[in-house]
């Protein structure tokens, strides 16, 4: 039999050298976070585990523990009949659950009694998660960060974007946080990562970075939507270099009714979330941009938006937070398309050492 325990710190020191990573939890709990390039083979599913917490609580341990075993080994049975029988013998798994418990042991145990070389992940996911999170300040520690800076609608994810398909190092928290980092951000049919997910994702991010080429992120406050960024990246963020990306306000309103086109296309949702600035802006101005987008004037209302509460929210934030903006160099594409934005990616690659 050949079953082995690897540490999480070791794990993430290496991430290779396993033919699959197997999640033994249920399936909500492999939703809510999970190690790069897991599957998941639950041992009790989302179900099976409610129950058997039930009758360990309002029975005793040791039925719940017998009953959860028997449910057990049939879920490792079909899991073996569905993904095993094609494996030669020098397969390589790694296995884990929730802290490296009875779930991922079982698993493990049976699978070594057929002959895999298994590894154990020590502590679990549980384990990972800590050392995830002690290990993302270390990373950013050791990264060289451009940070791109701009009002609403200048075009800084659109630049981000050519940065990144022109070969450079972008860190897009917006995209990893599916949300665009505002009272309107919500990305329409897309729900946000849970915060350990968000923070697993950053994490592998940062992990593909080479510290010798800089890394380009947005001037993003402490949460984008409902997640939080990692403490140290929003520190390094607030001391680094930054660029000041500048559009004409007809060019940010045309974009912006471009990017945040099911608004447009969806007139009562755009006026269901504009209802939320009626705390900061008032009652009588929010009603007055409700009647306005009902009424086809969708242009207008956003010009108003930039105005009256993006534009003073931005400036006041990023000149109190972002300690070298005042020294920003000005970044001026020619318009707000692809091609002006892939342009001027290209001169910052060209330029930057």
């Amino acid at each position: 039999m050949s079953l082995t325990t690897l540490s999480a710190n070791d794990f993430l020191g290496r991430l290779s050298g396993f033919d699959a990573i197997i999640d033994a939890r249920s399936e909500d709990e492999f939703a809510l976070d999970h190690l790069p390039g897991a599957v998941n083979w639950p041992t009790l599913n989302n179900e099976e585990r409610r129950v058997i917490g039930t009758l360990y609580v309002q029975v005793n341990p040791f039925e719940a523990r017998k009953r959860g075993a028997a449910i057990a080994a049939r879920n490792i049975a079909t899991h073996i009949e569905r993904e095993l029988m094609d494996k030669p013998k020098d397969w390589r798994p790694l296995t884990y659950c929730w802290r490296g418990g009875q779930r991922s042991g079982a698993l493990s145990l049976i699978l070594a009694q057929i002959g895999f070389r298994v590894t154990l992940l020590e502590g679990g996911y549980k384990a990972f998660r800590a050392a995830v999170v002690a290990d993302i300040p270390q990373r950013v520690s050791r990264l060289n960060w451009r940070v791109v800076c701009g009002t609403t609608g200048s075009g800084k994810t659109r630049l981000l974007q050519a940065l990144a398909a022109n070969g450079a190092q972008v860190l897009d928290l917006e995209a990893l946080a599916n949300h665009r980092s505002s009272v309107l951000g919500a990305v329409e049919g897309l729900a946000q990562p849970t915060q350990k997910r968000f923070d697993n994702l950053i994490w592998q991010a940062l992990r593909q970075f080479d510290p010798a080429r800089p890394v380009f992120i947005e001037s993003e406050s402490k949460k984008v939507g409902n997640v939080a960024l990692p403490p140290a990246l929003v520190d390094a963020m607030h001391g680094s270099p930054c660029l000041n990306l500048v559009l004409s306000d007809s060019q940010r309103v045309a974009l912006l009714m471009e990017d945040y086109d099911f608004f447009v296309r969806n007139i009562e949702s755009f006026c269901e979330r504009l209802q939320v600035l009626s705390t900061f802006l008032g009652k009588t101005l929010v009603a007055q941009w409700q009647a306005s987008v009902r009424a086809g004037e969708i242009e207008p209302v956003v010009q108003d938006l930039l105005r009256h509460h993006y534009d003073p929210g931005y400036l006041q934030s990023i000149r109190r937070n972002f300690r070298n903006f005042e020294g920003a160099r000005i970044l001026e594409p020619a318009d707000r398309s692809p091609g002006a934005m892939t342009a001027l990616a290209q001169q910052l690659i060209e330029e930057t050492p």
